[in-house]
């Protein structure tokens, strides 16, 4: 470890052995190609020091990871902390522009990006050559461990920092969550991206806490993620998105995998209709999360006892304030200037509309508090319309905005015409609160993490390709967004090229 930058104060190193990379030498830790034990990782971690500490990478300094989903973006992490560094991390799938500017933005001293990369499309990690390069940039000027620009759907850009207390009280809760949480022994088939919190903190630091071995599949598709669960005897729970359970549910017979105990999601709510069809064919539990980049877990049910409602996790309280979710957290999680919108007085508005039971204190999400709009007087809530679209004989995928009227933008399957698609929703919708615009696009955007974009401006742009084709059923049937021959990933290398990363949380 090189001393020759001034350390600043709450940056300390010591949490990455102690709390990360401690347990037996021989104990696997990792699966990517291979299985890496825990003495590997440690070596290659060293190593990954004295390459960072050489282009002058210290304590209190900074570094930004650009870096597709590898043993090198673990290692090249974790080197960075154990240096008692600050990371901050892009998102691999960022244009050049959009990664200068993030560059720009975070000024971080060094910077890590890939060289050389092997591993085709569908990958659900590669293999790369890093090149490690100096930046005009500073040293960190914040005890904060980790900077990541959150991908929502909506909302301005975002630049969200966690000390390593904040990351290791997140790795306890879900040590107490308990039940549902995979144990020490057990095994985490990761299908989240580790840039973001759910794959990096629920799945990668969480793993190598506990003990649970952290293995992403080598393809994304249905078959590579189930054949990665039967590669090994562990108890096994997945840990992705809503669209990874409606690729799996596209399966006609899945295998027997006795070892497959459960599946986890984050994100967006799991339709009912799909809920019920992943369930019965897998005959497993399939638990919800609720989070955000700023604070991690919220809120689970991680065995669908409670649908739709989620019981805060230990150690958080959450209140609801005029229709609104608002998360205990006693310092504001932004760098820059703090929007009191944001967070004020111990409190991160989540912008999201809920309610809280007094009886219990579960907490049901009711959708963004901008989902609420007026017509004609009325109140309707575009998350309700949109969620009733989309369970819609025909309909692969739906996103309903607001802009004078509502319009709703939507993939067909194979046959389904719009014509269709507006009678049967006249009769599940009132007059009012049906949209006035109804426009078929072949593709949605999407975020990285695979949520679905409500910008206006990205829907139009989409729906600018008029007369898209319908998409053949068992391919929209399998995961919403996609076209034949395509696999849309929350990690990997995509075919489908993702939407421009919007730094917000939804």
């Amino acid at each position: 470890m090189t001393d020759d930058a001034q350390p600043t104060p709450g940056i300390d190193p010591s949490w990455v052995d102690e709390v990360l990379l401690a347990g037996p030498a021989d104990q696997v830790a990792l699966v990517f190609e291979a299985p890496v034990t825990r003495a590997e990782l440690r070596r290659l971690i060293s190593a990954k020091q004295s390459v960072l500490a050489a282009a002058g990478l210290g304590r209190g300094g900074s570094v930004a990871l650009c870096l597709a989903p590898s043993l090198a973006f673990v290692t090249n992490l974790l080197a960075a902390w154990r240096l008692g560094a600050r990371a901050a991390l892009l998102d691999h799938r960022l244009t050049a522009y959009e990664v200068d500017n993030a560059l720009q933005r975070l000024a971080p001293q060094v910077v890590v990006t890939a060289k050389h990369v092997t591993g085709g499309p569908l990958r659900g990690f590669v293999e790369i050559e890093e090149r490690i390069a100096t930046y005009p940039g500073r040293p960190a000027d914040t005890a904060h461990a980790l900077i990541q620009l959150s991908s929502g759907s909506t909302g301005p850009s975002k630049v969200i920092a966690r000390t390593a207390a904040n990351l290791v009280e997140e790795v306890e809760r879900y040590v107490k969550i308990g039940a549902g949480v995979p144990q020490g022994g057990e095994r985490i088939v990761s299908l989240a991206s580790m840039v973001h919190v759910l794959g990096l903190v629920g799945g990668l630091l969480y793993g190598l806490h506990a003990g649970a071995q952290f293995v992403v599949p080598a393809r994304m598709t249905a078959d590579g993620i189930l054949s990665t669960v039967a590669a090994g005897p562990e108890p096994t729970t997945l840990l992705g998105v809503p669209f990874h359970i409606e690729l799996l549910s596209s399966v006609q017979t899945p295998m027997k995998l006795p070892q497959l105990t459960g599946m986890t999601t984050g994100g967006e709510l799991v339709r009912a209709e799909v809920y019920g069809g992943f369930v019965d064919r897998y005959g497993i539990r399939l638990g919800n999360m609720y989070g955000m980049t700023e604070v991690g877990v919220i809120a689970t049910d991680l065995f669908g006892e409670h649908r739709p409602s989620l019981t805060p996790a230990p150690g958080l309280t959450v209140r609801e304030e005029a229709g609104e979710l608002l998360v205990s957290l006693p310092a504001s999680p932004y760098l820059g200037l703090v929007d009191p919108a944001r967070w004020a007085d111990g409190w991160l508005h989540t912008k999201d509309a809920g309610s809280v039971e007094e009886s219990t204190g579960r907490m049901r999400i009711h959708g963004r508090r901008d989902s609420q709009v007026s017509v004609g007087g009325l109140k309707v809530d575009l998350t309700e319309v949109e969620h009733t679209l989309a369970a819609l004989p025909g309909v692969a995928s739906a996103v309903v905005t607001f802009d004078k009227a509502i319009e709703a933008y939507v993939m067909l399957r194979d046959g389904a015409t719009s014509a269709q698609v507006q009678e049967r929703l006249a009769e599940r919708l009132a007059g009012f609160k049906r949209p006035r615009v109804l426009k078929v696009v072949e593709q949605l955007p999407r975020t990285a993490t695979g949520k679905l974009v409500r910008d206006r401006a990205a829907l139009l742009a989409a729906a600018a390709t008029d007369a898209a084709p319908a998409i053949p059923a068992a391919i929209s049937a399998a995961i919403p967004g996609q076209r034949a021959g395509q696999d849309v990933t929350d990690g990997a290398t995509d075919l489908v090229a993702p939407a421009p990363v919007k730094e917000g949380n939804r």
